[in-house]
């Protein structure tokens, strides 16, 4: 199931989007938007009633981000073997952690924007967990039972203010600095991540990252287990899960896809003020 969060110019709405994807991850014309009463986070999948429950064709609503994370995401650094060597880095004995604020969420068409501290912005397309209730010390087999669904983010990066700044918070923290989206999928697995899903992202149409979620160094169940051992995670919290080598730097113009097989596309902008 993919549940969206979406506008048609009135407040915003959840919605199950149906319908095929092609091969980008795009959804076709027939794609459609029905709405859900409520948050299925707190109130689970519940259809609308009456005149209310009348679905709209995708192509006419504006989707926003699908989850706005209650307290925090939670970045991980350096999980593909092959990202930490372009880096210069070596490969973390355990999940290396960081938190980007949830002010940095963007959804997707929303501009990435580049802020004038930086000269050295990076797309770093991810996998995104979804958490769906509340949980702390989550044994990695129990991981699946706190899980709502899996996203696609865009963990931006001010590469030279990571460098300059040793820890990771100013640079990765700005607004619009977390794009999320288009949609959750809930009907996938962490082992259908293990068994390999692509993670690519189109730079202008040119692809500059081409990975798999199975060259993840630590599997999902292993990072819930991990940053549930750290901090209590709430409904709406989000781990972004790393990102496979290919990163590089981004342009005021630039058009970023990330997209994620059996997920979908995920596009921004970048843009300045």
């Amino acid at each position: 199931m993919r549940i969206a969060r979406f506008t048609t110019g009135d407040d915003p709405q959840y919605g199950v989007v149906t319908g095929d994807l092609d091969e980008h991850g795009e959804p076709g014309e027939d794609s459609v938007i029905v709405p859900l009463a409520g948050d299925p986070l707190y109130v689970g999948i519940k259809l609308l009633d009456g005149a209310e429950s009348v679905e709209h064709r995708l192509a006419d609503v504006r989707l926003l981000a699908p989850v706005l994370p209650r307290s925090k995401v939670v970045g991980i650094g350096r999980n593909y073997a092959a990202h930490a060597a372009e880096m210069g880095s070596d490969v973390p004995d355990e999940p290396l952690m960081f938190l980007k604020p949830n002010t940095s969420v963007v959804g997707p068409g929303d501009q990435i924007i580049y802020p004038p501290q930086t000269s050295n912005l990076h797309y770093e397309g991810e996998l995104a967990v979804v958490i769906g209730r509340i949980c702390r010390d989550v044994p990695p087999e129990q991981a699946t039972d706190v899980i709502h669904g899996y996203t696609i983010a865009n963990d931006v990066t001010a590469r030279d203010l990571q460098k300059s700044d040793v820890q990771f918070t100013r640079a990765k923290g700005f607004d619009s600095f977390c794009p999320l989206g288009p949609w959750i999928e809930t009907d996938l697995d962490p082992a259908d991540f293990s068994k390999g899903r692509r993670v690519q992202t189109h730079l202008n149409g040119d692809l500059v990252q081409d990975g798999s979620t199975a060259d993840l160094i630590f599997d999902i169940p292993t990072l819930v287990a991990h940053v549930s051992s750290v901090m209590t995670l709430l409904p709406g919290d989000v781990i972004l899960t790393g990102t496979p080598e290919g990163v590089g730097p981004m342009q005021v113009g630039d058009e970023v896809e990330v997209s994620i097989e059996g997920i979908g596309a995920l596009t921004n902008t970048v843009g300045t003020r």
